[in-house]
């Protein structure tokens, strides 16, 4: 399966502007949101070997690349001593189709995977328990319109970030 079916497949959408794709930026959106935010989350391919998360609950973008830790440095002092620097440094993906299998794998096992495990232990409700709960509560919401109290006049409910109003 090619890199295009993969992303048609998994529903990654390429967002990119027009001046990104000038800059050989390819930016990807998932049909997945973030916990806090409720916002989808953007990956990013950038043709100087980068792959970042661009949007997510995190202040700012980061890198999504391995890491390395790079050669020591030592650097004189000026009393005569010697001191031993070392970094860890991010590990380039100069090809753009590399650095595209690369997101779509780290997608896969972080975002993917990682969301169908969190509903699995209980994390997230399914859409179907969802549905179900929706229906019986809009059920219930008819029935105590019915009785037409004067307290249940301007009654609504918030149940998963949508708002239901008992008429």
């Amino acid at each position: 399966m090619n890199i295009k079916e993969m992303m048609q497949l998994l529903d990654i959408k390429d967002v990119s502007t027009a001046r990104q794709k000038k800059n050989g930026t390819v930016e990807w959106e998932l049909p997945i949101k973030t916990e806090w935010s409720k916002r989808k989350i953007r990956v990013a391919s950038f043709a100087s070997g980068y792959v970042r998360c661009q949007l997510s609950d995190a202040y700012c973008s980061y890198q999504l690349n391995k890491r390395c830790q790079s050669e020591p440095q030592y650097f004189k002092l000026s009393n005569g001593d010697y001191r031993k620097f070392e970094t860890r440094s991010c590990v380039l993906i100069p090809n753009e189709q590399d650095r595209l299998e690369y997101l779509i794998s780290y997608c896969l096992k972080n975002y993917y995977i990682n969301q169908a495990n969190m509903i699995e232990n209980g994390e997230f409700i399914p859409k179907w328990k969802y549905e179900n709960m929706k229906n019986r509560f809009e059920s219930t919401a008819m029935e105590l319109s019915d009785t037409k109290c004067g307290a249940l006049d301007n009654l609504s409910v918030i149940v998963n970030n949508e708002r239901y109003k008992i008429i």
